[in-house]
């Protein structure tokens, strides 16, 4: 059997011509058609892998309110800055963004403050 790192190895120093070459000659002789092959080797574009290690904006979504419904629409009241008709209205339609493009920290920090009263919490 081949050395599977050593032909890693080589795919991943293959050009975007020679990816090419490689993809027609697959083609031709061994019937494959790969067409997800050339974007994998060929990597990610400029900048795309840097934008998804990079998140910095944040969504915190409510999941749901769990068992202190009363006390989560209270908190949800002073967290979004809305009445108190608009906060129940926002737990009862759970799941619901409650602050979009915020920081990971002030994220971390409604999520802990919201699941001390037993919501659940996911941040995207």
């Amino acid at each position: 059997m081949a050395d599977i790192k050593a032909i890693a190895e080589q795919l991943v120093g293959l050009t975007v011509k020679e990816v090419n070459e490689l993809l027609d000659e697959l083609k031709e002789t061994h019937g494959i058609e790969p067409a997800a092959a050339a974007a994998i080797v060929a990597g990610p574009m400029d900048g795309e892998s840097e934008e998804a290690a990079e998140q910095t904006e944040f969504d915190v979504v409510l999941i749901s309110a769990g068992g202190s419904k009363l006390q989560i629409v209270k908190l949800v009241k002073d967290l979004a800055g809305v009445g108190l008709k608009d906060a129940k209205e926002i737990v009862d339609a759970a799941p619901k963004t409650l602050k979009e493009k915020v920081s990971k920290e002030e994220a971390d920090a409604l999520k802990t403050q919201l699941e001390e009263l037993g919501a659940e919490v996911e941040i995207k």
